[in-house]
């Protein structure tokens, strides 16, 4: 027999819900990690069972919050919802909708087609974008959100502008409907040429959220009397040797009792043997040291490695205390940012290492080792075990499972402290990058896969011998939470994980180039000295 592709979940959720609704139809049930029982009727023929129909869909979906703020902030444009979207209010995401389409039970394929569209619109910066006929299908695990997409009258059709990971993702099920939240959503190739290359391929987007009702179509199939209980035993030529054991009710085996064949339970708490941390710092900031103005690279040494976009640090250590709340998992590797070289030495220098979560009395911390220079002195400043930002915990206690604990995707925020280690150039609160953790309290647990981050940054996996430098101010000018002209220039906010500040690439056109050289111009004048120089700044 020819194996059976695993549907998505989206495709599963509906199927099985559709199964456990309508008796007197043929739909197989699909749920995701286990059977669902299904009302007995006859087989259908291949390809005749019926499509669902989807109906009553919306889109919840924002793009990217961080290119919305530079819409309708330094670029000075508009953003407007037309054709039956709307926008939340304070400049939110969009809902499309009237959303209707099928699922169908042979592929496991889902399509769904929405009204509305979204323009976005600056005279200043010089573009106009149109985004229309959005569309959500699903293949596998896999799917896309399609559009057609106008940048400055040139129309591109039914291109897929992001893509979709459905693993994971568990619907919310009430009156024949079903609720997907938080479904992650990247840019695609096809999606990064609509926006004229001012985000890159596989920049995380905002997270959609997808409702939709569902309904039966087709011809519904006859009911048909269920089987016995027992079923009649098989006509035979040849008389049995031995009674019928009847398959439907096995013969029960003793449960064994010897050591060997027990599964021993997994750690509740105790000493963390392993675990992984997923942080990228600040996207923004990233962006910088590795764009244009300050001409850097990222260099990750002592066992990190990226993961993602952001970098994962290894070797996890330390404990838990399920009774107490208390976590304290200390992890390896660093990572080192640097930038603006001048005479073969690099003026950003900031090396981050000795990675530290505490969790206490429901709060949460993240400790690091800082090693910064000075961008007027060039003298190194080092900080060990200084507390670099809070962590905003979720709801509920800490526990294991399967000797696992994690923490997923946990709000960070600058504090006054973690203020030295970017030489003030971002201001306490300012939001950090998201940040991922798991540590394992057995040597048998398996952790979970690397979860990334978001945004983009170069450099390789080189050391952190040598070389200092300071934070720079730059970043806090273009992409960063400072001011400029005493406008905010991008911001500290995030998408989802964290999101661009400000994007890049031609559409910024002139306005882009002035806010660049602006920047340089500050960091160079900071770097002057005077008091004077530093008030014009």
């Amino acid at each position: 027999m020819a194996a059976i592709r695993r549907p998505s979940t989206l495709a599963a959720a509906i199927a099985t819900a559709a199964a456990l609704g309508a008796s007197a139809f043929a739909i197989p049930a699909l749920a995701a990690g286990a059977p669902a029982a299904v009302p007995y009727a006859a087989p259908a023929a291949p390809g005749a069972a019926p499509k669902l129909d989807l109906k009553d869909g919306t889109l919840e979906w924002g793009l990217k919050e961080s290119f919305r703020r530079y819409v309708t902030g330094i670029a000075g444009g508009t953003i407007s919802a037309t054709d039956g979207a709307t926008q939340a209010a304070g400049n939110g995401p969009f809902t499309f909708s009237d959303g209707t389409g099928t699922y169908d039970p042979a592929t496991h394929n889902v399509t769904t087609d929405f009204d509305g569209g979204v323009r976005f619109s600056s005279t200043a910066h010089g573009f106009d974008i149109k985004i229309a006929d959005v569309k959500l299908v699903t293949e596998g695990t896999a799917g896309a959100i399609e559009a057609d997409v106008t940048l400055n009258g040139a129309a591109q059709d039914d291109i897929e502008l992001a893509s979709i990971d459905l693993a994971g993702i568990r619907p919310e099920t009430a009156n024949g409907s079903m609720v997907f939240r938080d479904i992650p959503a990247k840019l695609t190739a096809d999606g990064a040429k609509a926006f004229n290359g001012m985000y890159a391929e596989g920049t995380e987007l905002d997270k959609a959220t997808l409702a939709v009702a569902y309904s039966t179509g087709g011809t519904p199939t006859p009911p048909v009397s269920p089987p016995p209980s027992t079923p009649a035993p098989t006509p035979s030529t040849t008389p049995p040797t031995e009674p019928p054991t009847g398959e439907p009710t096995p013969t029960p085996t003793p449960t064994p009792t010897g050591p060997a064949s027990e599964t021993p339970p997994a750690a509740e708490d105790g000493a963390i043997v392993d675990g992984n941390l997923d942080w990228g710092v600040k996207e923004s900031f990233r962006s910088y040291v590795t764009g244009p103005i300050a001409k850097g690279k990222v260099e990750l040494g002592d066992g990190a490695t990226r993961s993602g976009a952001a970098y994962r640090f290894p070797e996890g250590t330390g404990s838990f205390d399920a009774d107490g709340q208390t976590l304290s998992a200390s992890f390896g590797g660093t990572v080192r940012f640097l930038g603006h070289e001048e005479a073969g030495e690099y003026v950003l220098d900031l090396e981050l290492s000795g990675l530290r979560v505490e969790v206490a009395d429901g709060e949460g911390t993240l400790v690091a080792d800082v090693a910064t220079k000075d961008r007027e002195t060039h003298e190194v400043a080092t900080y060990e075990d200084l507390t670099f930002a809070t962590l905003d915990l979720p709801g509920g206690e800490l526990a294991a499972e399967d000797g696992v604990v994690t923490l997923g995707a946990v709000p960070a925020t600058l504090t006054a402290d973690g203020t030295k280690a970017f030489g003030g150039m971002y201001p306490a609160g300012t939001d950090l990058d998201r940040l991922t953790l798991a540590v394992s309290l057995d040597d048998e647990a398996n952790l979970p896969g690397g979860t990334g981050g978001t945004g983009g940054s170069t450099g390789g996996t080189g050391g952190t011998s040598g070389g200092t430098g300071g934070s720079g101010t730059g970043a806090g000018t273009v992409g960063g939470s400072g001011t400029a002209g005493g406008g905010t220039v991008g911001g500290s906010g995030s998408l989802a994980s964290t999101g661009s500040d400000i994007p890049t690439g031609a559409l910024l056109g002139t306005a882009g180039a002035i806010a660049a050289a602006g920047a340089a111009a500050v960091f160079v004048a900071r770097r002057r000295g005077t008091a004077l120089e530093e008030e014009t700044a």
